[in-house]
């Protein structure tokens, strides 16, 4: 088993980590910024080295220093989290060079799953359903494009083949707008991706935002932890999730699932992931993998009774995974709602001092938050402070619990989104369930 872990991220799930770490025995580093230091796990992890400034490109995304922490503090390995470094390439490869475990798939894989094309050829490959497109990046030839366009069918989306988190992503209804858009779009994303490859495809309307929990070990063994149902975003970023998506049969779900495990085991997938795919129609269609842990994999976790972060632990150690396909049982319904410091009208950001902090609790309630009474919210970093996760024993029963919990929760000094989440857990379209991924931004008024 590794011994010690240096956790190269911040906030709930660097502390989230932390805790895995504790149950299996295995010493903790925090690496943190100048901003962090008052940070819950930096003050309970075994070993802390601060690695630079408040700005992430001079911390938390600065590859030497987070290296030369490990090697100073004699770490085994390295756990990414999610965001930051988490799925560039060049860092796993860097870590693994530098005789670290690096705690998530392979560099290549990593590298594959990056490129939205490569990715894209490879699922078709392996018997993954993907949306059409255009099977390959786009040249500079409008007639080649607009034969493309014509083949798929509009509205067409064009989408950068680095791109992610939302961005580099442009809808287009007619042919005289095709080539405007994609000279947009490919400056957008050599600026912001360094890559400015774009590729083309069919844009559905009226999809839902499901995706499937995967993790995979070293010894050939490979499951599926289920569904997620992320509709509820704004601006292509989640807000609201739960587990399992609503209007999914059984046999839908195991289909998809062992289609998802076949391509892990295809490409050599290690660790943990996960398939996200536009459902309409009764219909999957593949959009990314995410290769790393994801914010939401606690309603996975809420409903399968498994522990995601310990399993990468496991799989990283070396170990072969401590279940198999046929343990795995779906019980209940859990959502999961993220607490953002943020106006809950404007969205625009909140730091500053949390003068009250009270959480809730009562049966199926789970808080996973860094925060604490006396933390000040610092301006540098993502405004997401924490994920409040309920769990029932049916969807009904799990909305009912959120509902109590984000009404008993108390986050007094700062504005934070609870008024908005509050509004789409009681809202009759959510409660219905289903709603594809516009239905959020429709409801705010918001274009999208």
């Amino acid at each position: 088993m590794i011994g010690k872990i240096l956790i190269a991220n911040r906030g709930e799930i660097a502390l989230r980590i932390l805790r895995a770490c504790r149950e299996l025995g295995i010493k903790a580093v925090a690496v943190h910024s100048e901003a962090d230091r008052d940070l819950k796990h930096v003050r309970l992890a075994d070993e802390s080295v601060c690695i630079g400034p408040a700005s992430s490109k001079e911390s938390y995304l600065n590859v030497p220093a987070i290296i030369s922490a490990a090697e100073v503090t004699d770490s085994e390995a390295i756990h990414p989290g999610y965001g930051f470094l988490s799925e560039n390439a060049d860092f796993a490869e860097k870590v693994i060079q530098s005789g670290f475990i690096f705690i998530g798939p392979r560099p290549e894989t990593i590298r594959v799953m990056g490129d939205k094309v490569a990715a894209i050829a490879a699922m078709k490959s392996a018997g993954i359903p993907c949306i059409p497109g255009s099977d390959g990046p786009l040249g500079d030839d409008p007639e080649e494009n607009i034969a493309i366009a014509r083949r798929i069918g509009f509205p067409i989306i064009i989408k950068a083949a680095g791109g992610g988190g939302g961005r580099g992503m442009r809808v287009v209804h007619s042919e005289g707008h095709l080539m405007a858009a994609i000279t947009l779009t490919k400056g957008e994303a050599g600026a912001a991706f360094g890559n400015d490859m774009v590729y083309m495809e069919k844009f559905l309307e009226d999809p839902r935002h499901v995706e499937f929990q995967v993790i995979a070990d070293s010894h050939g063994h490979c499951v599926h932890l289920g569904e997620r149902d992320c509709s509820m975003q704004r601006r292509h970023q989640k807000v609201v999730e739960e587990a399992p998506a609503p209007g999914i049969s059984e046999e839908k779900r195991q289909e998809m699932g062992a289609r998802c495990v076949r391509a892990c085991l295809e490409i050599g997938y290690l660790g943990a992931g996960t398939f996200e795919f536009l459902y309409q129609d009764g219909e999957f269609y593949f959009i990314e993998m995410n290769t790393r842990v994801q914010v939401e994999h606690p309603v996975t976790e809420m409903v399968t009774g498994f522990d995601i972060v310990k399993e990468q632990l496991l799989v990283a150690s070396g170990k072969k995974l401590s279940f198999a396909q046929s343990d795995v049982r779906l019980r209940g319904h859990a959502v999961e709602c993220r607490i953002n410091a943020e106006d809950a009208r404007t969205f625009i950001p909140s730091p500053g001092l949390i003068e009250q902090f009270h959480m809730p609790g009562g049966p199926g309630v789970r808080v996973e938050t860094h925060i604490y009474n006396g933390y000040r919210v610092p301006p540098y970093y993502d405004s997401m402070i924490g994920k409040l996760i309920a769990h029932g024993e049916d969807r009904q029963s799990a909305i009912a619990r959120m509902r109590t919990a984000l009404n008993e929760m108390v986050i007094g000094g700062i504005n934070c989104n609870i008024p908005l989440l509050l509004d789409i857990i009681n809202d009759p379209g959510f409660e219905a369930g289903g709603q594809n991924i516009h239905y959020l931004e429709k409801k705010l008024g918001l274009k999208h």
